[in-house]
């Protein structure tokens, strides 16, 4: 009788040599509190989480009937005198943002510009292209002279990031026209949507050239949050800042991805765009990204009322907040930490729902635990090791100045029985103290760790994915 051996893929950790430094910027995300209805335990959760910098955007949309972040929200009257500190509305966006510094330590991301429209192509009141551009970067510079320079009875908060809107290709609910384009195709669609392309290009020079002739190196300004990586809307907004003279201090985009490692790719990319331009310094930022699943649509998401397909969303394993989803995270904030990607944002912004980090009835999602296990990798462990991956393996090696070395294995395919790593700098006879992270268990203490002759092998709890994090003593 034959037995087939399955081999478990190998991948390698050396603890011998200094791979760097961990970055607590590519751990951020959009959770923040809430100024209503927030609990004692929301709030600790969102910083069990770990998160660096918090991003406002959509915290409109979180925040019921407050008017908070958006830009008509602490302007309301664009007719009025954007110089003039009693034209502004600031209270509400103050309050929570002083709780989201003092109550959970995150700093502040400050997105300008308009939280999401879902209103569709026939009509739109938020998202609107502005009339006049040089008005609304006018009230942009007041917030940032309310927030930094005490302006307006306000703060001197060193807020060192300011996004110039968010998802200008998005032409049905983010950057569009007040008659939206419910009537046109082909052509004329194209034509309108290259019109509002032209047009957003021009609003960002404004913007960009107006902030900085202020605030110079104060700040940190850039944009434009792009629904995905595209170079067709990157390359015509960096060549009308090279010509305007004025560079922009980082560009952003978002994905909603599977694999572990496209965000990496993207990052190759971008960092090429930029220096051909000549923007060497330009940071590079993700600042909406989270799993997306081969077995769902948007559509199923957004729209589709079929209780099968909504459980096959929500349930499971392979759900879009389950084990899978938890290990695709933790394999990217890993490969994160070995890009050229300077900042990364998880999305959410809700605490519940489908965006959160629990459901309607408090109970936690697998994704809150896995953002808690990096959060308190980077809040303990301050130097990278070199690690590599293979597969469906993910592994990110660390340590500490007080010589604690620890070990992040995550396999995100769940095929093999066990994980495999060959270690290097670890005394023989060390022990392995292992968490794991799986469907069924939510990083519990787990024995079947085993670290022999420079070899650790971690052997599954289930076929699905899962994750370990090993100390090793």
């Amino acid at each position: 009788m034959n037995t087939l051996m399955i081999l478990a893929v190998v991948v390698t950790a050396d603890f011998g040599g200094d791979a760097g430094a961990i970055r607590p910027a590519l751990h951020s995300s959009g959770f923040g509190p809430t100024i209503c209805s927030q609990t004692a335990q929301d709030l600790a959760d969102v910083k069990a989480m770990g998160f660096t910098y918090a991003r406002t955007h959509d915290w409109a949309l979180i925040n019921s009937n407050q008017r908070v972040c958006d830009y008509f929200h602490i302007f309301p009257l664009m007719n009025l005198d954007a110089t003039k500190p009693e034209n502004y509305v600031f209270g509400p966006t103050d309050y929570l943002l002083k709780r989201t510094r003092e109550e959970t330590g995150l700093q502040i991301f400050y997105r300008l510009g308009t939280s999401i429209e879902h209103s569709g192509a026939r009509v739109h009141f938020n998202s609107l292209v502005p009339k006049d551009f040089e008005k609304v970067a006018e009230t942009f510079a007041g917030t940032v002279r309310h927030y930094n320079r005490g302006w307006a009875n306000g703060h001197r908060w060193n807020i060192k990031y300011w996004e110039i809107w968010n998802e200008p290709e998005g032409y049905l609910s983010m950057w569009t026209r007040p008659e939206g384009c419910e009537k046109l195709s082909g052509t004329s669609l194209m034509a309108y949507r290259n019109g509002l392309q032209d047009d957003f290009v021009r609003f960002f020079v404004t913007v960009l050239k107006r902030l900085k002739s202020e605030f110079g190196d104060e700040i940190k300004v850039g944009g434009p949050a792009l629904q995905t990586y595209r170079e067709n809307w990157l390359r015509p907004i960096l060549s009308a800042c090279r010509e305007a003279g004025v560079a922009p201090d980082f560009i952003s985009w978002h994905g909603y991805e599977n694999n572990a490692m496209e965000f990496n790719r993207q990052g190759e990319k971008a960092r090429a765009l930029c220096d051909g331009f000549g923007f060497k310094n330009c940071e590079l930022i993700i600042n909406e990204w989270h799993y997306f699943g081969k077995n769902y649509s948007w559509d199923d998401m957004q729209r589709c009322s079929d209780p099968a397909v909504k459980a096959r969303i929500w349930e499971g394993p392979d759900s879009h907040n389950g084990i899978r989803s938890t290990c695709f995270t933790l394999a990217t904030l890993a490969n994160l930490q070995r890009s050229k990607i300077d900042q990364a944002y998880f999305y959410g912004c809700r605490h519940t729902g489908s965006w959160g980090f629990k459901n309607e009835l408090q109970r936690k999602y697998k994704i809150f635990f896995g953002l808690k296990l990096f959060g308190d990798i980077v809040r303990n462990y301050g130097n990278l090791h070199a690690s590599t991956s293979a597969g469906d393996i993910t592994t990110l090696a660390v340590g500490n100045a007080a010589g604690k070395k620890a070990l992040l294995a995550v396999d995100y395919g769940g095929n093999d029985p066990e994980i495999a790593v060959e270690v290097k700098g670890i005394p023989a006879g060390a022990k392995a103290k292992c968490t794991v992270l799986s469907h069924a268990l939510d990083l519990e203490p787990w024995s079947a760790a085993v670290f022999e002759d420079g070899r650790l092998t971690l052997k599954k709890p289930d076929e699905s994915p899962c994750a370990f994090f090993v100390e090793f003593e």
